[in-house]
């Protein structure tokens, strides 16, 4: 690898990155809620963006009080957005193949750290064709906290065998940002759904407009 790039390797989130998908969940989360009986303000999903493992339910216990039931209606959540997925597929951003095969083809590593559990990972790549693009893909699931905790982004540089601060962290949301920031990552910024705040864009290595804009970073 050529020691000379300012990354030996670029880990992208999923969701929101390098799939249009977010918008799926902005409006699956109201209306899973409204379904159990709750009047939520539909920007809370993006509260929602990339929180994993415990920080999500304890942020649905904030709002709706300790007998809220997470992981039901979660599920039902779930249901709705694979409706969504099987009736409009999964959109990729503009760009992503064509970054992805970029890097495969200078022989940059590639990584995956994603907020989804690996079987809901693994299909998703294998509908959209990204599947092969990866050297390592890391999931929630095989992490103790989920994002914005760092461990996903920790536990991706190490099993490329790299130090996080060689590694380019690819985000569209603040959870994301800030797990990859934690762990010692360069992140660069493709917003999505929102801008980064002040306060963000001080954690950031780049923000770009697009996922082709990579190739001038590295």
């Amino acid at each position: 690898m050529d020691q000379k790039r300012n990354a030996d390797a670029v880990i992208f989130d999923l969701d929101g990155t390098l799939t249009d998908t977010e918008k799926y969940y902005y409006k699956a989360w109201p209306e899973a809620l409204r379904h159990f009986g709750y009047a939520p303000d539909p920007e809370i999903a993006l509260e929602l963006r990339s929180l994993g493992r415990p920080f999500a339910p304890l942020k649905f216990k904030e709002w709706f009080g300790e007998d809220f039931d997470y992981n039901e209606v979660r599920e039902y959540r779930k249901k709705l957005v694979s409706a969504m997925i099987e009736e409009n597929g999964i959109p990729l951003k503009p760009g992503a193949k064509e970054i992805l095969s970029w890097l495969k083809e200078n022989g940059i590593t590639t990584a995956m750290a994603t907020a989804n559990d690996l079987k809901r990972t693994t299909g998703y790549l294998e509908k959209i064709g990204l599947s092969g693009y990866f050297d390592r893909i890391i999931c929630a699931d095989m992490v103790k906290l989920g994002k914005p905790a760092p461990d996903i982004y920790a536990f991706a540089a190490s099993a490329l065998g790299l130090s996080p601060d060689r590694t380019f962290a690819v985000e569209d949301s603040p959870n994301g940002v800030k797990s990859a920031y934690a762990a010692g990552c360069k992140v660069i910024m493709v917003p999505d759904l929102t801008e980064p705040d002040e306060e963000l864009k001080k954690l950031l290595y780049a923000k770009v407009g697009s996922l082709l804009e990579i190739k001038n970073l590295l």
